[in-house]
C-alpha cells in the first residue's frame, strides 16, 4: 500500500465513531504535508501500524502488555520509514505476538486513532497516527511474549475492559468486532 492509496483511503474513510471522523483529516494531513510522517524523527507524530487479532469465532483477540507503557494493548509499532502499513502491522504483530499463521480479514483499514505516547528520557511526548487493520488466527496458535511485552494473550471480548480499561480506541475495536460478528451470524 502506497502514501497515494493511504491518504486515498483514509480521504474516503467511513466511520459511526465521532472520534475517528475527527482523526481522518488530521491524518490526510500529516500524509500530504510532512514527507518524514513514516519515520520516528518526526517528533510532532508519525505513522504506526498495528493488527487487531480476532479468533475465527471472533469471540476473543490478542492483546499484550507493553512494558515501557504499563497498558495492554493491540501489536503494533513504529513504521520505521516504511509507508506499506498493512506491512508494518504485519512486521509488529509476527514480532511481538509469535504468530505466523493468522489472515487478513480485509486488507481495509479497520481503525484510527491519534494519541499521546508520554516524554520518557531524551524521547519527547509525541503523537502517534495508528492505522489498525484486523486479522484472524486460530486461538490454539501458540503466542510468545516479546522483549516489548511483560505478557501477551487472548482475552474474551467481554473481558476487555478488565485487562485494558475503559481505554476508548480499544473499546472502539471490540465494538467494530462484536458489529462484525453481528453481520456474520
Amino acid at each position: 500500500m502506497s502514501r497515494k492509496e493511504l491518504t486515498s483511503l483514509l480521504s474516503h474513510y467511513e466511520t459511526s465513531h465521532t472520534s475517528e471522523v475527527h482523526y481522518a483529516p488530521r491524518f490526510v494531513s500529516l500524509l500530504q504535508n510532512f514527507p518524514g510522517c513514516f519515520r520516528r524523527d518526526l517528533v510532532s507524530g508519525h505513522i504506526t501500524g498495528s493488527a487487531w487479532v480476532v479468533s475465527s469465532a471472533l469471540d476473543q483477540v490478542v492483546l499484550l502488555h507493553h512494558k515501557k507503557l504499563n497498558r495492554w494493548l493491540q501489536p503494533g509499532g513504529h513504521a520505521d520509514g516504511e509507508e506499506d502499513v498493512l506491512k508494518v502491522a504485519a512486521k509488529e504483530l509476527e514480532e511481538e505476538t509469535g504468530l505466523s499463521a493468522y489472515k487478513w480479514i480485509t486488507k481495509d483499514v479497520f481503525d484510527i486513532d491519534i494519541h499521546l505516547i508520554p516524554e520518557r528520557g531524551n524521547e519527547p511526548a509525541h503523537f502517534h497516527y495508528d492505522i489498525r487493520f484486523i486479522a484472524m488466527a486460530e486461538v490454539s496458535a501458540p503466542l510468545v511474549v516479546s522483549n516489548e511485552s511483560r505478557d501477551v494473550r487472548w482475552v474474551p471480548l467481554s473481558a476487555v475492559t478488565e485487562e485494558a480499561g475503559f481505554e476508548e480506541s480499544i473499546l472502539r475495536m471490540v465494538k467494530k468486532t462484536l458489529k462484525l460478528k453481528a453481520s456474520l451470524t
